[in-house]
């Protein structure tokens, strides 16, 4: 790992890409709460997305100056597509659960466990992971077409149909699997029902 990030630039950007998003959140968070610096505290909570600008135009640069695409290139795209989807998510998360912590705020409300509630929240995570697909791909297209060489562009391309297989794979094991879960414990409550009627009417 640390090998890698060493060696390649945009592996070290991705890392210090993730360790900015933590530090500026946990910055923005302790501003708010702790300092009551709102204006402070949401200007530094804005400032969050730049962080996927610098790894976008780093990843661009890179491959214009004439590295080969590869593995990394791709799985930069994968990390702005997710980084985009989910950002506002985690901070919302976080924001939350500070708050709870220093601030006397609510409890953080936890998702449903079961039922139609809990497929429903599957739905707008995955509905996330749909979003951060298109990012990725539409990323990974125009760094085809505007910045790679022909030789490295079948490894960018690749990279499209893996995120859309973690999409299909995301439903299947998510919202799907949910939905059949409802149907069986439905078909157990109406055998339990029907076996109480029966002997009730014995």
């Amino acid at each position: 790992m640390f090998e890698l990030v060493s060696e390649n630039p945009i592996a070290a950007v991705i890392v210090m890409c993730e360790f900015g998003l933590w530090v500026l959140l946990g910055a923005g968070l302790a501003l708010r709460y702790l300092l009551r610096w709102r204006a402070l505290s949401t200007l530094v909570l804005w400032s969050i997305p730049l962080l996927d600008v610098v790894l976008v135009v780093a990843t661009a640069l890179d491959l214009r100056g004439g590295a080969e695409a590869g593995m990394i290139h791709g799985l930069a795209a994968v990390y702005l597509g997710f980084s985009v989807a989910f950002g506002p998510a985690i901070v919302r998360w976080a924001d939350v659960r500070f708050a709870h912590r220093f601030a006397g705020g609510p409890a953080p409300v936890r998702p449903p466990k079961r039922g139609p509630g809990r497929r429903a929240h599957l739905m707008r995570e995955w509905y996330r992971v749909v979003n951060a697909a298109v990012i990725t791909s539409v990323t990974l297209l125009v760094l085809v077409v505007l910045f790679a060489a022909p030789e490295g562009r079948e490894a960018l391309l690749w990279w499209i149909g893996r995120v859309w297989v973690v999409v299909g794979l995301w439903f299947v094991f998510g919202p799907l699997w949910e939905s059949g879960n409802i149907l069986a414990r439905g078909d157990e409550e109406q055998d339990e029902h029907a076996g109480r009627g029966e002997r009730a009417a014995r």
